[in-house]
């Protein structure tokens, strides 16, 4: 656990800064993100930016009820699920509490649970938390529901609860997801970044217990969804259903990319996820700085403490063949 509020979690997907830095054409395979989104094409009055958003948020949240089969009062929405990760941990841990939290996986879990002074469990006592990304970022191991309800019914046995984080599931197996499991133990989290290619817009959803709900979205800041992601949002999950085209696509470029990476000398993690972790057998740090100069970007796994490995999206089928041309010219 850092001990300081200084160091800030690294994530990928910094082309942008790398492409007004340089001005150099890159490929970023390090945010995984849906290759094949559905097209929506959203045009926003501009007169709707003349009045704040409803904070309530009663038109999303009915829209993403009647999808999920869930009552208003069971759903909060945020500014990305980065927000709803730090305003979870700011309702329901105390400082002097622990979570338990897998590794590896997403470094926010554990950034939250430590900003709002609790710490890592470490086999005494109870945690107040527990954390489970399913399918796991990076390794993109998916966990079949049978075993997610089983963890679940010992995180409520010991009176905790469990924080599972379905960020990815749409473009995995959706039907291992727990989105349909009302539990006052569980808090499930997803968002649209990851499945409609939208990380600019900044928009992540999660269900609940009618009383956490309560406490989440009265602790998050007033207005936090602007009105266009709103309008966007609102777009996506019209053409939700959608996504099982993308999900094909995703499968059939996975299995694609194994038999290619199969004469590299690489380990690969079985993943059920729209990314691929691989060891290089060697340090990564070099390797990536290599691809860079190939104007591919790939994400260094040093910071999920895994200095030999990196992690890539799966992309277009063109994209993935260059991927794999410049892993074969950088790799030692």
């Amino acid at each position: 656990m850092r001990d300081t509020i200084s160091d800030k979690v690294l994530h990928g997907g910094t082309v942008k800064k790398l492409r007004e830095s340089g001005g150099i054409s890159i490929i970023d395979f390090s945010a995984s993100l849906n290759p094949l989104p559905p097209r929506l094409d959203p045009v926003l009055d501009p007169r709707e930016l003349e009045y704040y958003p409803d904070d309530g948020y009663t038109l999303l949240k009915e829209t993403i009820g009647r999808l999920f089969n869930r009552r208003v009062d069971e759903i909060a929405v945020g500014n990305g699920s980065i927000e709803l990760i730090r305003v979870f941990c700011a309702c329901v841990l105390s400082p002097g509490d622990h979570v338990s939290i897998p590794s590896p996986t997403f470094g926010e879990y554990e950034d939250s649970a430590r900003l709002a002074g609790a710490g890592l469990f470490s086999g005494s006592g109870t945690p107040k938390a527990t954390f489970l990304c399913n399918p796991n970022n990076p390794t993109g191991v998916l966990l079949p529901s049978k075993e997610v309800d089983t963890l679940l019914s010992s995180v409520a046995e010991e009176e905790g609860i469990l924080f599972l984080d379905e960020a990815f599931i749409e473009l995995s197996d959706p039907l291992q997801s727990m989105v349909g499991r009302r539990d006052p133990s569980l808090f499930l989290l997803r968002s649209l970044t990851k499945s409609f290619s939208i990380p600019g817009i900044r928009f992540g959803y999660g269900f609940g217990d009618p009383d956490l709900i309560a406490r989440i979205e009265a602790t998050r800041p007033p207005w936090s969804v602007n009105a266009y992601a709103e309008h966007y949002a609102l777009r996506a999950f019209a053409h939700y259903h959608d996504l099982e085209q993308s999900m094909i696509y995703i499968e059939a470029e996975r299995e694609r990319l194994y038999s290619r990476l199969a004469d590299l000398p690489v380990r690969v993690t079985p993943s059920q996820a729209n990314f691929i972790l691989v060891d290089l057998l060697t340090d990564a740090t070099p390797v990536c700085e290599d691809l860079l100069r190939h104007g591919v970007l790939v994400r260094d796994c040093h910071s999920f403490g895994l200095p030999r490995s990196i992690r890539f999206a799966i992309r277009t089928r063109e994209e993935n063949s260059l991927l794999i041309e410049a892993l074969r010219e950088c790799l030692p």
